[in-house]
């Protein structure tokens, strides 16, 4: 009979899904806190109340913060699907779905972003002023279904995520640069020459393969995770870099290879339930030809 008396389960209370979400994407209950708003013994309190009310631990708190147990990975699993469709629905019936106005998010690599699709944005904002656009620079894909980005313009295709839809738009042409006192030097003694390269995170990059490829021996005595910096350490003159050529003005910098040295695939992304919405079939289209008329400068030809 002891069971008949035991003291009832609270309910899980849905609101503390996003939480629970958050923690487990930061491993930080300061950083949960910052990005949710909520002070720290908040979080906590919701953890543990989440946890009695699954009878689960879902967390573990570690030398390297907090991380899912094997439940945890499985309701977080779950939640993650709960959140996607609940953005997903949000997305589809906002009533201003036929008005060229509201917010935009447009994601991209840094470098593109900040070179190239930034300079061209009055055109954008004279055309449609009551957009307001935020510009995301991001060298790693943001999910679509969080509703972290409405647009975004990548140099790869992505390999999954069925919500996504997909167009190839362009290419974007790389080619090996360096300071002026690197000029006179032949491809042969190339890999005698420091190179700049990207973080290990970022090693599977074509850039990172090219190298690999053409300059096995090439030794890095800097490396950085954003375009933008290796552009600057280029020119600093410490050493060579491949560089996408659309991004590189500086007369500091003189092109090395006799044309472009790699191509990228340039492809615009976005998500299926926003295809109808009419701001941002405008901006897509918007894009689509910014790109097209500006294909000689993207594809690196000069």
């Amino acid at each position: 009979m002891q069971h008949l008396l035991a003291k009832p389960i609270t309910p899980l209370n849905w609101n503390d899904i996003p939480i629970l979400l958050t923690l487990a994407r930061e491993g930080s209950m300061r950083k949960t806190s910052v990005r949710m708003g909520v002070d720290t013994s908040t979080i906590s309190r919701r953890v543990a109340a989440a946890e009695a009310s699954l009878q689960a631990r879902l967390f573990i708190r570690g030398p390297s913060g907090y991380r899912p147990t094997d439940a945890g990975r499985a309701f977080l699993a779950a939640a993650a699907g709960i959140e996607d469709n609940i953005h997903s629905l949000v997305s589809v019936t906002q009533t201003e779905s036929d008005a060229i106005s509201g917010a935009i998010r447009i994601t991209s690599v840094d470098a593109l972003l900040n070179d190239w699709l930034i300079p061209r944005l009055p055109t954008l904002q004279k055309a449609f002023p009551q957009l307001q656009v935020t510009a995301i620079a991001d060298n790693h894909a943001l999910s679509f279904m969080r509703s972290e980005a409405d647009l975004a313009l990548r140099v790869a295709r992505p390999q999954q995520d069925a919500a996504i839809l997909m167009r190839r738009v362009g290419t974007i042409g790389m080619a090996v640069y360096g300071a002026r006192a690197f000029s006179r030097t032949p491809r042969a003694q190339w890999g005698d020459l420091p190179w700049l390269t990207f973080n290990d995170d970022l090693s599977d990059a074509a850039e990172m393969q090219w190298l690999r490829r053409h300059v096995p021996s090439a030794k890095s005595p800097f490396r950085c995770s954003a375009m933008s910096s290796l552009i600057k350490a280029c020119e600093a003159g410490l050493g060579l870099a491949l560089l996408p050529c659309v991004a590189v003005s500086s007369k500091k910098l003189v092109r090395l290879s006799d044309g472009p040295a790699l191509q990228r695939e340039l492809w615009l992304l976005r998500h299926r339930d926003a295809a109808n919405i009419r701001r941002f079939k405008e901006v897509a289209d918007w894009l689509v030809g910014q790109i097209d008329a500006d294909h000689a400068r993207l594809s690196g030809k000069f």
